[in-house]
């Protein structure tokens, strides 16, 4: 009998994973994707848009039926998740199949701090986290000819953990091009005691020496409890205030709708065994930004592509093993690496072990130029990929 697979979400873990179930299966099984947009980036080029070394419509990914042959696809919004039914309502209508994979991501939530999301609507702060907004924020800082720029992170979890630093660097570097950098103060807020803390405090202490050797303030332990925006006063829950001309802001992640209320995790983070990616459910699935993954020393795998990306061959092996037909045993690894651009095409690469016993085993290798044309083939591959 013909079996159904269904994945939802086309980010870099749902793209992957019907790729591969596509080119696996037998033609008579049936793959179904289904996502509200099939539109997306990769968050390495949003922080380029930011800089204006890209324009959103160069880094946009469309794929279309001719990249995903023979893969269902189903532009819908999902609405409920039943995953003991393996059941999917979407307002396209109901879908039941006999394996499930979810890579749905995290949403952006800026109401969950009182006042950004009105800073954001009145223009005294902007978000780096989507193409329109690191397109809206590089077009303010070239304007920008003085003041305290203030990069926020305004809530914990959230994706890629080097990108608030990332911004940081670009933006003065972006500053130094306009000739405003000396007349502009850079600072960092974050409520995590050091940048990347899952990589550990010595690769979190050496980012901070790249921030201070390039001028950017790091205030760890601050989270913010209230922005201000016409007053430009950020409020942190230690009582302490600072005050923005600018604010760049990464705004609160949340689970996406469909997954608050599922029986797959009570926080909406659906929490996946670390090596398989299985859930709490039989036949169902989760990778990616969507779920949380604890790793031996208690903390959460970051939220970043290149988990999904790796987790994508090790659910692909799990359902076809739970679908009847071979496939080698489903194991993740844990390796990961990101990079750290620093501006003047120069990055910094983090890589490492995260699964590692007591705790992940990352190095932060020195800044090139290589690392930087590293992570500029990654998304060119990327792009022609899933542009083709």
């Amino acid at each position: 009998m013909a079996k159904t697979v269904i994945v939802l979400g086309a980010g870099v873990g749902g793209l992957n994973v019907a790729s591969l179930l596509r080119e696996r299966l037998p033609g008579s099984d049936k793959v179904v994707l289904i996502d509200q947009s099939f539109e997306g980036a990769l968050g390495l080029s949003l922080l380029w848009v930011l800089r204006g070394w890209r324009r959103a419509a160069d880094v946009t990914v469309c794929p279309s039926q001719d990249v995903l042959h023979g893969v269902e696809m189903v532009k819908a919004r999902v609405r409920l998740i039943e995953p003991d039914r393996r059941k999917v309502v979407t307002d396209a209508g109901e879908f039941s199949c006999d394996a499930l994979v979810i890579a749905l991501g995290a949403d952006l939530a800026p109401t969950m701090v009182p006042g950004l999301a009105e800073a954001l609507e009145a223009g005294q702060a902007e978000e780096f986290y989507t193409l329109e907004g690191s397109a809206r924020l590089h077009d303010r800082v070239r304007r920008f000819d003085g003041g305290r720029l203030a990069v926020l992170v305004a809530g914990v979890p959230f994706k890629c953990p080097a990108a608030p630093f990332e911004g940081a660097l670009l933006l003065a570097d972006l500053l130094r091009e306009t000739g405003a950098r000396d007349d502009v103060s850079i600072d960092t807020y974050t409520p995590d005691p050091l940048p990347m803390p899952v990589a550990g405090p010595a690769v979190g202490r050496t980012l901070v020496d790249m921030l201070t050797a390039y001028g950017i303030g790091f205030h760890g332990q601050r989270t913010v409890e209230r922005v201000d925006g016409e007053a430009g006063e950020l409020h942190f829950a230690d009582g302490s205030r600072e005050s923005f001309d600018l604010l760049a802001a990464v705004p609160p992640h949340r689970p996406p709708a469909a997954m608050r209320g599922t029986s797959l995790g009570p926080s909406g983070w659906i929490p996946v065994d670390a090596r398989t990616f299985t859930t709490g459910s039989r036949g169902v699935w989760a990778l990616g930004d969507v779920t949380l993954l604890t790793l031996p020393n208690g903390k959460p795998l970051p939220k970043a592509a290149v988990f999904a990306e790796g987790a994508a061959d090790v659910v692909t092996n799990g359902v076809l093993r739970h679908l009847g037909y071979e496939a080698p045993e489903p194991w993740f690894d844990g390796h990961g690496s990101c990079y750290i651009e620093l501006g003047d095409h120069l990055a910094a690469k983090g890589e490492g072990e995260f699964l590692a016993v007591p705790a992940p085993q990352v190095t932060l290798h020195e800044p090139s130029a290589r690392f930087h044309e590293e992570k500029a083939a990654q998304e060119t591959d990327w792009l022609k990929r899933w542009n083709a």
